[in-house]
This record gives structure tokens, sequence and C-alpha cells, in this order.
């Protein structure tokens, strides 16, 4: 099975052979993702052998859910966040439809063929192979005649609820971007190109960098938030509008508005980053271009004056 690392180093078979790994898809690389990879490291350090993190090259559901996932991050910052989590290396395997129709035994020999780590570390509820048939029982009749260590670990939980992407997903779809901070252990975070807007902004006194952020990507509901913004490596306190503004349904160009507060320059084509901080207000329609105005300037004053710093 062809992979990389995130590192763009030409994978090699051997590499797996003896290590200690923690395998998943790893979207959001979240509190309890950060617990399982912990364990593989520790396992490693133990062993005097290499720590490392395998995963797709794409989360599996882009193939088989595309129309209902809310990603938390694009595939190439997934990967690199993992590679900050203290692991030697990451490997991506390719995700097919050939790759994910194989039985949970093909599915396994094709990914370590002769080259079995010493430990694999997976969540207690880890399902692969064909239709998600594969088990951890499967793992564990699979590597226990070769060696393998398999360690099955109970999802991590706060608050009497599991750690996991889809309660994330649900907290950022609710606005409840701390909560979500929390257990992301980071600030939620979107990318984008900024594209041209509607153009009122300029005209009301308050500015916008104008994002068309893909539907996948955009796991945070409609509202407006706190935020920190990065232009060109510096961050800026935002006030961002997620979602079609109501006010202007019929002629909105982008799903998300960024008020860089302290900004001025022309940053058409540009990327930014955006880190959510906290839930200011829903959308919704104005009476009047006065009342519009007055909010929104009430919004950038509390993002300017008032909302405090990120405390990761």
């Amino acid at each position: 099975m062809a992979a990389v690392s995130a590192w763009g180093v030409d994978f090699r078979p051997s590499m797996l052979e003896g290590a200690s790994c923690a395998f998943g898809v790893f979207d959001g690389v979240h509190e309890g993702h950060q617990y399982l990879i912990a364990k593989a490291v520790e396992g490693a350090l133990a062993a005097g052998a290499p720590a490392l993190a395998i995963t797709f090259d794409r989360d599996p559901d882009e193939l088989f859910a595309a129309g209902r996932l809310k990603k938390l991050m694009t595939n190439q910052v997934r990967l690199e966040t993992l590679a900050a989590t203290g692991v030697d290396a990451v490997l991506s395997i390719p995700f097919t439809a050939d790759f994910a129709a194989n039985s949970p035994d093909e599915f396994l020999e094709l990914l370590f063929g002769r080259h079995t780590p010493g430990q694999l570390h997976v969540g207690a509820d880890f399902r692969f192979g064909a239709k998600a048939q594969g088990t951890v029982e499967q793992l564990l009749q699979w590597g226990g005649p070769r060696g393998m260590e398999v360690a099955a670990h109970e999802l991590l939980a706060e608050g009497a609820a599991p750690v996991t992407a889809t309660r994330i997903r649900r907290l950022l779809e609710e606005g409840r971007v701390q909560e979500a901070n929390a257990l992301l252990t980071r600030p939620y975070s979107l990318q984008g190109t900024v594209v041209e807007g509607r153009g009122e902004g300029r005209e009301f006194g308050f500015r916008t960098a104008n994002l068309q952020v893909p539907v996948q990507m955009l796991a945070i509901g409609p509202g407006v938030y706190g935020a920190w913004a990065t232009v060109e490596g510096r961050p800026y306190r935002a006030a961002v509008a997620v979602g079609v503004p109501p006010t202007f349904a019929e002629e909105a160009a982008a799903n998300v508005e960024v008020h860089l507060i302290g900004f001025e320059g022309n940053i058409y084509g540009q990327p930014i980053s955006v880190q959510f901080a906290e839930w200011l207000r829903p959308m919704r329609k104005f009476s009047s271009v006065e009342e519009l105005k007055a909010t929104v300037l009430g919004n950038i004053a509390y993002v300017r004056d008032e909302m405090p710093p990120f405390s990761f």
C-alpha cells in the first residue's frame, strides 16, 4: 500500500516494523485523538520503537457521505496537526473505493503486509474494511499470531460524554464555540481566499473580507462571532458573520464575512485563516439600514474592546 509521510518523505513499509501506531481518521485532532496518540507515543518510548500516526489522505465520508459531511479540518491541516503531536511520522494512506471494498483481513494485509507494527492503538469503536465490517476482535485475531499488540482504548470523556468529532460538530453547529474549542484544545478555525463581496460594508464604515468557504468545510453554524483572523502572518481581532445575511440574501456572494479590526489594505485573492472565539448573536433581518449599522458597529466595538484573548 503506497503512502507518504506528512513531511513528503517516501513511505517505506519497513517503517511500520515493530512501531507503535495510532490509527484513525483524526478529523479535528481533538482531545480524544490526542489521548490515543499519546498512548502510542508512550508505547513507543517503552519499546524503544518509532511512534507513527496512521490515517487516510481523505476522510472516508468524502467518498461515502459527501453530501452531509462537515469537516473540522482540511486534509492538509489535519496531516500538519498530526505531525505536531510528537509522533515520528504520519502515514497517509490513499483511500479509494477499491481499497475500501477489501474485506477486513485483506485490508490489514494490504496495509501492513509483512511489516507488522509492534503495537496498534485504536478507539474501542474502531471499524475497518468493506462496509466497516472489521472490529477490534478481528484486529486481535489478525495481529496476535503476528506479534502485534492491539490496544483498544475507551473514548476519552469530558462532561460525562465521549469526546468525538460528531460531538464537536454539533456544538459548532449550535454556535457553542467555547465548548467546542475546549474539546479541540485549540480554537476552531477555517481558511478561505478573499473574494469580491457586495461592497455595502465600505459605505457603512465597516469593510469586510469576504470568503466563499466550501459547505463541506463550514462546520460552524450561522451567526455572528468574535474571532481572530490571521492575514500575512499577523493576527487581527475580527467580527465574523457566518451564513448569508438575510438583509442581503439575494445579493450574497460569500458565506463568511470577516471585519478585520485595525487592518488597512487590499487582500483580494489572498488566503486568510479565522480562529473563532465566541458566539455573539444570530443572523437576522434588519428593519432598516440604520438598525443594521448600529448592531454591526456594536459587535465590532465589543470584539475590539472587550473580547478576552484566547486562553489556549
